[in-house]
């Protein structure tokens, strides 16, 4: 571990405003913030930058960035320190482990920026709308709460989709291009891996949804099924020789980015169709290290 690493996950040790592993904190957020403002969640909020963004255009609200990588969360939180912004703090810990952190109805809100994508079928799994994670966030969330997800993948914005259309989530808004219409304030907020562009897609895909308070349905089987035999596959990543490390990477002409197709480019904003993989998003499973390196969201 690099030595910066090791000197921000000992300054974290001491900031208010970060809370590691925490035990018994289901119930204890109004007594944390000390108000009983609503509670909006970003998960794997990596530096945080919605977190903190959002926190500053809503002072009457309570913000929580959730990661595992405390690197990170010491950018989103020594910013709330310096700039004396007390609606936002940060939890680290698993995603998969959110359930242990509210009770029922203490998260108003829930926004997945840019979280990564998980484009080998073998991890879909691993996707944020994943209907597991789904059911997580069901014993949560208030009635009605909102789940925003915004993402510069096509594939994962058209998996969500048919996530929200086979266990009747009720879709709010759904936008296959933030900058193709006006844009409302949320959605101006840019994170650290939206100025990247991996997918290289040129486009911002948004959606916005809610959660029926009755049980799931099991139909699991059957969105791996459409997983399986209606997403393109990623081609394999491609690695440069060893010895040539510090060598500039060639990137086969079968991933290389292709200009978007006419069809595509005449694409309405917002659709119901199936938004097939780019060329382009293919292309950036040779960037697969810059997502691998992210907020990764259920491991260590």
């Amino acid at each position: 571990m690099g030595q910066k690493k090791l000197i921000r996950f000992e300054a974290i040790k001491s900031f208010p405003n970060v809370l590691q592993y925490p035990e018994g904190m289901a119930g204890r957020w109004a007594a944390f913030y000390r108000n009983d403002h609503s509670l909006t969640l970003e998960l794997a909020c990596g530096k945080g930058e919605y977190t903190v963004g959002l926190a500053k255009m809503y002072p009457e609200r309570n913000f929580l960035g959730v990661d595992m990588k405390g690197n990170r969360i010491y950018i989103g939180a020594k910013k709330c320190l310096e700039e004396n912004i007390a609606n936002a703090a940060f939890l680290r810990t698993h995603i998969d482990k959110v359930t242990s952190y509210f009770h029922k109805g203490e998260v108003e809100e829930i926004w997945l920026t840019f979280p990564d994508p998980q484009l080998r079928k073998s991890r879909f799994t691993r996707r944020l709308t994943h209907p597991k994670f789904i059911r997580l966030y069901q014993q949560i969330l208030k009635p009605g709460g909102r789940i925003h997800l915004k993402t510069d993948s096509p594939v994962l914005y058209q998996f969500t989709k048919w996530v929200a259309a086979l266990y009747g989530l009720t879709l709010l808004e759904d936008s296959a291009d933030i900058h193709a219409a006006p844009m409302k304030d949320e959605l101006k907020i840019r994170t650290h891996y939206e100025s990247l562009d991996i997918a290289q897609s040129k486009r911002v895909h948004y959606l916005c949804f809610t959660i029926p308070e009755e049980p799931l349905p099991d139909r699991d089987q059957e969105l791996h099924e459409k997983v399986k035999q209606e997403e393109p596959t990623p081609p394999e990543r491609v690695r440069p020789p060893r010895n040539m490390a510090n060598a500039a990477i060639t990137v086969r002409p079968e991933t290389a980015v292709t200009a978007t197709t006419a069809a595509e480019a005449a694409a309405p904003a917002t659709t119901t169709a199936a938004h097939p993989q780019t060329a382009a998003e293919s292309a950036a499973t040779t960037t697969t290290a810059a997502r691998e390196d992210a907020p990764n969201e259920t491991t260590d």
